[in-house]
């Protein structure tokens, strides 16, 4: 998927940190401009405009969501401009119909789909963290190592829990 996503390699997304959220923070705008293939402010603009006042007709929050953040505007000016963290991103995505949406959508539909699977079968995310891990070249042996660390804090958060909790004693007794 990563060379898929590859249309907002080499553009320009204004973003901005917030210490407080501990989040980042992306131009909507820039973002719209890149999907709906419009290099032309006030046409990406108008666009955006369009599309958060049917969205706020519609009752989706995504609009919302979106934060009015100071970032730096092409011609150097610190102007107000909308910003949504990556989770808005993605909702808002769905609603852009595109061709450069799509690969994200079924991306996104993949993901969620993935995500279903493992609530059933825990065992699939194990696995799925193993490829990955592999992919990254690590190692059969730190693979191995630190899936027992994982385990072994998870066992000595349990036993924490269950002494914080007084059900130690009535165990005992």
């Amino acid at each position: 998927m990563p060379a898929k996503l590859a249309i907002f390699e080499g553009k320009k997304i204004r973003h901005r940190w917030d210490e407080k959220k501990e989040k980042w923070y992306f131009s909507v705008l820039d973002i719209v401009a890149i999907l709906i293939d419009q290099p032309v402010f006030a046409k990406s603009r108008k666009y955006w405009n369009k599309l958060s006042e049917r969205l706020r007709k519609e009752g989706s929050e995504v609009v919302t969501n979106c934060h009015r953040l100071e970032l730096k505007a092409e011609e150097g000016k610190i102007r107000m401009a909308d910003t949504a963290d990556v989770e808005t991103l993605f909702r808002l995505i769905q609603s852009i119909p595109s061709p450069k949406t799509e690969p994200i959508k079924l991306w996104l539909a993949k993901v969620g789909y993935e995500g279903l699977q493992e609530i059933s079968d825990p065992e699939r995310s194990i696995n799925r963290a193993r490829e990955n891990w592999k992919r990254h070249g690590r190692s059969g042996k730190w693979i191995q190592q630190r899936m027992m660390g994982q385990k072994t804090r998870n066992k000595l958060t349990d036993y924490g829990k269950l002494m914080m909790s007084g059900n130690a004693m009535n165990m005992l007794f």
